[in-house]
């Protein structure tokens, strides 16, 4: 029956349960091994990548600035996230041709939808932050 959804693209629409292809192509395969939405997903939800998102939210920032803003993070570790959600289109890179050089980075409005989405789970872990720790601390005494 997948097959059948995947080469006649109707399956969902007859009830069946499965996903037509365009359903599955706009959903994406998030469970299957080769989805690049995996990576995407990889990117957003690192650690370093939720707080580039989160900082950049406030507005334009310059690369020390967003490495201030976040603290911890390394020069290399924040260079590769920046380049991550860059490629994946969350981040808009401008330099300048000024010396010393200057880079200003800012939320595309893909990355700003995403980033908003991001801001709702950080802000429900901070709030239950006191239920997560006594779970963790119930976690420690079984084992």
């Amino acid at each position: 029956m997948k097959d059948a959804a995947i080469a006649g693209g109707t399956a969902g629409a007859t009830g069946s349960g499965e996903l037509s292809l365009s359903e599955r192509l706009r959903r994406g395969e998030l469970f299957d091994v080769g989805c690049p939405s995996r990576e995407v997903l990889k990117h957003l939800t690192s650690r370093w990548g939720v707080l580039v998102l989160l900082a950049l939210l406030d507005g334009t920032l310059r690369f020390a600035e967003v490495r201030r803003k976040i603290g911890g993070v390394s020069e290399k570790m924040l260079s590769q996230t920046l380049q991550q959600l860059e490629a994946d289109g969350f981040v808009d890179r401008r330099a300048y041709p000024v010396v010393p050089p200057h880079v200003d980075y800012t939320l595309t409005d893909l990355g700003r939808e995403a980033a908003t989405r991001v801001r709702a789970l950080a802000d429900w872990i901070e709030v239950n932050m006191s239920r997560i720790s006594e779970a963790q601390e119930q976690a420690k005494a079984k084992a």
